[in-house]
C-alpha cells in the first residue's frame, strides 16, 4: 500500500492512500451492519472500489456483551483494483470490550483502533474474560488508541428531541461511530442522511436524531482533531457504465429474474427460509410487477416440490437454501432428474455438517451437489465466484437448465451471498439468448421423451395442451413415450442417456482459462466463492517475480471444461485450495490421472486470508 501526504491551512496532514481495511464490531444490537453497509454504499457512490465482509453471530441473540454475541462488518475500499475484503484491518471500530478481544489480533501493529469508553465498565470487561481493562493496562501501547464517550455524547446530542426513549437514544451510538470515520476517510455524511429520510419518511424524530448523533460524531472528530492526519482515497478506474454496489443474494435474485424475462417465462420460487439463503426470497418476493410468483413453503420438500409443479405447468422453477435443506430436497430432486424437467436449486453454502455454522462460510456441500441423491442421479453443478458474479451464474444456471431440461444446482456461500461489491448494471437484451424446447401445439408421431439430437433434451409439453397429453412420474420411463417401463434394457438405456445428456452440456460451456502465467512451476486451482483471496493473492506473487505461478478457477463442475486436462498438463506442482477437507481435489482425482496435486485447505469458517496464501505458495514453489 502507497501513500501520500498533503497538509491544508489547519496543518493537519492529509494522507493519500490507495486502499485500507475498516472493520466496526459490536453487540448484535448495536447495528454494525447498517453501520457498515452505510460507509460502503457511501464509498461506492464516492467511487471507490468496495469489498465487504458481515460476520454474524450464529445466535439469534446472544447475551449482551458476551464473547460469541459478536456481530461485524469489514469493508475493503481502495483506488486501486479490490478483490477481498482485507487481512489486516487499518482501522477498528469497537463498541464494547467483546469486539475488541475478539478482533484485536487482526489490527495491524501502529494502526487505530477507535473505542467507546463508556462501554468498558467493569461488568463488561468481566462478560469479556479480561481480567484487568485493556484502556489502562498498557496492553495497547502498540496501537494508536482513540477512546470516546460515544454512548455520553449520544445521549448529550439528543437530550432535546422529544418521543425518544433511551432505547433508542443508546440504539443511536453507531451513528456516532459512523460520524467519526466519515471524517476521517473524507467522506460526505450527506448519502446517509438522504438513506434516513427515505428509511423512516413516517417517522421525522428518527430522521432527525440519527442525522444530529451522525453529525456530531463527524464534527467531535473534526473539532478535537482526534488524530494527528486524516486520510483521502481516490476514486477508482473502472469501466465506465452505470454502478450500484450489490450483495450476492441480491444478484442471485436479479440473475433469476433477468433469465426470466429473457426467456419470456414467468419465474416461480418454492421456497423455505434458511441462513444464509433467504434474502433471496426477500428480494424476490419485492418484484411481483415483473410476474414472480414467490411461495413461502411449510419446509424445504414443499418448496422443492412445489417448484417441480411449476416447471411441468411451464415456468422458469427455482428453489433456494443451505446445506440442510438441499438434503432435505434430495429425493425430489431426484424426481425432478428422472422427469427431465428444468429447476434451478441455489445452495447457499454454509459451515456444517447439520446445524453447523449457520451463519459463516464454507464449501463442504459440493460432493452433496454432485452426488447427493439414490440411483445414478447426475445434474449440472455450477459454482458463482463472487457477489457481483452471482448474477452471472443463475442467469447461466436458469439458461442451461431449460436449454438442457435438467435440474442445476447453483452453489454460492455465505461469504459471497452476504458480501457486496460496486455492479456494472446489464441491460436484459445483452444478455446471451435463452432458447427452450416447449412444444406449444400438436405434432404428427409427437412423443414425451423424443430427444433434441444435439443436446439430448426432451420436450417440453405444458399440460392441459390438447393432443400433448403424458405422463410423469419417478418410475423408469419408456424411452419414447414416457410410460412407465421396467424392462431392464430400457432402464440400462435411459440410466446412460440422462447421463450423456450432462456430458454434452460441455459442448455450451467456455474453456477453462488460466490467468497470470501460462505454464510454469506452480498452478493454483479454485473454485467458486475463493476467487477474490486466490487471485489477490496469485497477483501480488506475480508482482513480487513469481512469474511461473498461473491461476484456473472454475466455475463449471458438472460437467468439467472439456480443456481442464490440457490446462493442467502445463504445470508442474498444482495446488488446489478450499473450504472444506479436499472435495473438488477429489473430483479431479477422480476424473484425471494426476499425481501431481496437492491441496490446501480451511475450516474455520472464514474465507482464505491473503498472507496465509502467499506463504503457501512460496513454500510450494521454492
Amino acid at each position: 500500500m502507497t501513500s501520500n501526504k498533503i497538509t491544508d491551512n489547519k496543518n493537519l496532514q492529509h494522507e493519500i492512500l490507495d486502499a485500507v481495511v475498516i472493520r466496526f464490531v459490536g453487540d448484535s444490537g448495536d447495528g454494525m451492519q447498517l453501520t457498515g453497509t452505510q460507509f460502503s454504499d457511501t464509498s461506492a457512490m464516492f467511487g471507490n472500489d468496495v469489498a465487504t465482509f458481515p460476520n454474524y453471530p450464529s445466535e439469534i441473540r446472544a447475551p449482551q456483551g458476551s464473547l460469541y454475541g459478536v456481530s461485524g462488518f469489514q469493508v475493503h475500499i481502495g483506488s486501486i483494483e479490490i478483490s477481498t475484503p482485507g487481512d489486516d484491518v487499518d482501522l477498528l471500530v469497537a463498541m464494547n470490550p467483546a469486539g475488541l478481544k475478539t478482533n484485536l489480533y487482526s489490527v495491524k501493529p501502529g494502526h487505530t483502533i477507535v473505542v467507546d469508553v463508556d462501554s468498558f465498565t467493569k461488568k463488561n470487561l468481566e462478560k469479556a474474560k479480561y481480567e484487568t481493562n485493556p484502556l489502562k493496562d498498557g496492553s495497547l501501547e502498540n496501537y494508536r488508541v482513540i477512546e470516546v464517550s460515544m454512548s455520553s455524547l449520544t445521549k448529550a446530542a439528543l437530550k432535546d428531541i422529544e418521543n425518544l426513549d433511551n432505547k433508542s437514544i443508546t440504539r443511536s451510538k453507531n451513528m456516532f461511530a459512523l460520524g467519526i470515520v466519515y471524517w476521517m476517510y473524507d467522506r460526505s455524511p450527506e448519502h446517509t442522511i438522504d438513506f434516513f429520510k427515505k428509511k423512516f419518511a413516517s417517522k421525522p424524530h428518527i430522521i432527525e436524531a440519527n442525522t444530529k448523533v451522525l453529525n456530531a460524531g463527524y464534527y467531535y472528530a473534526e473539532t478535537l482533531e482526534l488524530i494527528p492526519n486524516a486520510y483521502s482515497i481516490s476514486p477508482a478506474k473502472m469501466e465506465s457504465g452505470t454502478y450500484r454496489i450489490i450483495g450476492g443474494n441480491t444478484a442471485t435474485a436479479w440473475g433469476f429474474l433477468a433469465a426470466a424475462e429473457k426467456s419470456g417465462l414467468e419465474l416461480f420460487l418454492g421456497s423455505y427460509p434458511i441462513t444464509p439463503a433467504t434474502d433471496i426470497l426477500h428480494e424476490l418476493v419485492k418484484h411481483k410487477h415483473f410476474g414472480v410468483k414467490a411461495f413461502q413453503a411449510e419446509d424445504e420438500i414443499a418448496g422443492v416440490t412445489s417448484a417441480i409443479g411449476a416447471s411441468f405447468a411451464g415456468d422458469l422453477a427455482i428453489t433456494t437454501t443451505s446445506g440442510p435443506g438441499l438434503a432435505l430436497k434430495g429425493e425430489a430432486l431426484g424426481l425432478a432428474m428422472m422427469v427431465e424437467l428444468p429447476l434451478v436449486v441455489v445452495n447457499v453454502q454454509r459451515g456444517g455438517p447439520s446445524t453447523g455454522l449457520p451463519t459463516k462460510t464454507e464449501q463442504s456441500d459440493l460432493m452433496q451437489a454432485m452426488y447427493g441423491r439414490n440411483g445414478e442421479s447426475p445434474v449440472i453443478v455450477l459454482a458463482a465466484s463472487t457477489p457481483s458474479d452471482c448474477f452471472n451464474y443463475a442467469y447461466q444456471a436458469a439458461k442451461l437448465a431449460l436449454e438442457h431440461m435438467t435440474p442445476v444446482i447453483l452453489l454460492t456461500d455465505g461469504y459471497i451471498a452476504n458480501g457486496s461489491e460496486p455492479w456494472k448494471i446489464k441491460r436484459v437484451t445483452e444478455m446471451p439468448e435463452i432458447k427452450n424446447n416447449k412444444v406449444t401445439k400438436v405434432m404428427d408421431n409427437w412423443h414425451p421423451y423424443d430427444r433434441n439430437e444435439e443436446t439430448l433434451a426432451r420436450n417440453w409439453a405444458v399440460p392441459g395442451t390438447f393432443g400433448l397429453e403424458h405422463r410423469i412420474g419417478g418410475l423408469e420411463k419408456d424411452r419414447i413415450t414416457g410410460d412407465v417401463s421396467h424392462v431392464p434394457e430400457n432402464h440400462e438405456y435411459m440410466t446412460k442417456i440422462r447421463a450423456e445428456k450432462i456430458k454434452r452440456v460441455q459442448n455450451y460451456i467456455p474453456d477453462l482459462t488460466t490467468e497470470f502465467a501460462q505454464e510454469g512451476n506452480l498452478l493454483v486451482v479454485g473454485w467458486g466463492g475463493t476467487y477474490g483471496s486466490l487471485h489477490s493473492a496469485v497477483k501480488q506473487l506475480n508482482n513480487e517475480g513469481y512469474n511461473k505461478i498461473g491461476y484456473a478457477h472454475f466455475n463449471y463442475i458438472n460437467p468439467l471444461p472439456k480443456n481442464t486436462e490440457d490446462v493442467l498438463s502445463k504445470f508442474k506442482k498444482i495446488v488446489v485450495c478450499e473450504l472444506n477437507n479436499g472435495q473438488f481435489v477429489n473430483i479431479l482425482k477422480m476424473n484425471f490421472n494426476i499425481s501431481k496435486l496437492v491441496q490446501f485447505n480451511k475450516i474455520q469458517g472464514l474465507p482464505f486470508g491473503n498472507s496465509e496464501l502467499i506463504t503457501e505458495f512460496k513454500k510450494l514453489v521454492e
